[in-house]
């Protein structure tokens, strides 16, 4: 019995979650208002790509000592109980909630626990809750050019017991739905079971940690970050990495992570965005690739706001930059892909889908391919992710089936599948043609 395996990873998804897609907002930048209204007004259009889940980036007062820009950064948090007056007020706020839940949008928050803004009023009323430096003086996170806030200090129960408490406010007072939390490795694992445990004597809730750690999933989190995924697709849109890389993504993936742990794949996010560059400068000619993979492939997918738009510039961080909002082809694609994912449950979300298989093939270099199969329907994806064509062909006997080709104009049968010619950066994908797409 010593011996008997332990499970150490016990936290059920919510049944909600099973084929959810996550939308993150900057309220600043979202409208032309840059407000709570401005985002209420369009709630119909984000529930209408697919989405189920809404991230709001913060939402309270920005610090104004050593702020950077004319407006500071919302990851400057001046007071944790407050609304920041430049997107509405508390009515507003609850209008903005309660249309969400009406649309069957989860409302997640951007949690920001690992430091505040230098003039937050926990500086002066508890100062022993703040990391020092050497010297003995406030500090920005180290190594960072974080200079617009300081850090918490985790040691200290009392500041544990205000930010549980704080967090706890938003869900008792307007029924939030959980937190994305910035940073969340920065802060010790066993904070997060203190606070998953608290937050689920209100209501269950859902929590995504801006982090890649498989431990968090034990310690209270539904969601991390697949940073890796994203980098190792970057690298190889950009010709600077083999498709093996992400080969060892989803090997890693599979054996050291339990299945019921969401991964956040993304082509885009406010930080790629505004650092890196759009998701055109980012992913070039390899995009509408990244989007396939991060909607098809296991991972819970990510539309940064304004994707759907074309993303055409980045977005000012700390001023206000409102998003050119436009019809275009990318919006299209994610459409059909989450109607896709939806419908499909061997495309659903951790234990509710099916596992990715690879499928052999003959450019192993060039095409990666697999397959995702449940309750008899396949589907099976090939990408070509290098800037060459390719004539690819593939091996055993697991993709093969009659399919409909997803993309094709019309939705005719295929029944022959072992034999593709692919053009540089394109995709295919096929469902069993058993399968009512419509």
């Amino acid at each position: 019995m010593a011996y008997t395996p332990a499970n150490f990873y016990t936290l059920s998804q919510p049944e909600w979650s099973k084929d959810a897609v996550i939308y993150q907002v900057n309220t600043r930048q979202f409208s032309q208002a840059g407000t709570f209204d401005g985002i209420t007004e369009e709630l119909s259009h984000i529930a209408g790509l697919g989405a189920r889940i809404l991230w709001l980036m913060p939402i309270h007062p920005i610090g104004e000592k050593h702020r950077k820009g004319e407006l500071g950064s919302p990851y400057a948090v001046k007071d944790y109980l407050a609304i920041n007056p430049e997107f509405g007020d508390q009515h507003s706020f609850r209008r903005l909630i309660n249309k969400a839940h009406e649309l069957g949008l989860k409302v997640i928050l951007d949690w920001v626990p690992n430091h505040s803004a230098w003039d937050n009023h926990l500086v002066t009323q508890h100062p022993e809750w703040y990391a020092r430096d050497y010297k003995g003086d406030f500090r920005p996170s180290p190594w960072w050019d974080w200079s617009d806030i300081i850090e918490f200090d985790y040691d200290q129960p009392g500041l544990r017991e205000y930010m549980i408490n704080a967090m706890a406010y938003w869900v008792k007072e307007f029924n939030i739905d959980g937190y994305r939390c910035d940073v969340a490795g920065y802060v010790p694992n066993d904070f997060w079971c203190q606070l998953r445990n608290a937050l689920d004597t209100i209501k269950p809730v859902f929590l995504l940690a801006e982090w890649e750690d498989r431990d968090l999933h034990r310690d209270g989190f539904n969601m991390t970050y697949a940073w890796s995924w994203n980098e190792a697709l970057h690298e190889i849109a950009h010709e600077r990495a083999p498709v093996d890389r992400l080969r060892k993504y989803y090997s890693w993936n599979e054996r050291a992570w339990p299945q019921s742990a969401y991964r956040m794949t993304f082509v885009s996010n406010h930080d790629k965005n505004a650092w890196d560059g759009t998701q055109h400068e980012q992913f070039g000619e390899c995009l509408e690739a990244a989007i396939v993979l991060s909607v098809l492939g296991e991972g819970m997918p990510l539309i940064h706001n304004g994707q759907e738009a074309g993303e055409n510039k980045r977005l000012a961080f700390f001023e206000r930059d409102p998003i050119d909002w436009q019809t275009h082809p990318i919006g299209d694609l994610y459409r059909k892909l989450i109607h896709l994912k939806r419908g499909v449950p061997a495309l659903w979300n951790g234990e509710f889908g099916a596992r990715m298989i690879q499928v052999p093939n003959s450019a192993p270099q060039q095409v990666l391919s697999f397959v995702r199969m449940k309750d008899n329907v396949k589907v099976f994806v090939v990408l070509n992710l290098s800037a060459a064509p390719a004539d690819v062909d593939f091996y055993e006997s697991l993709y093969r089936d009659e399919y409909i080709d997803v993309f094709a104009e019309a939705c005719t049968k295929i029944t022959r599948t072992d034999n593709l010619q692919l053009s540089p950066w394109s995709f295919r994908v096929f469902v069993s043609a058993n399968f009512p797409l419509i």
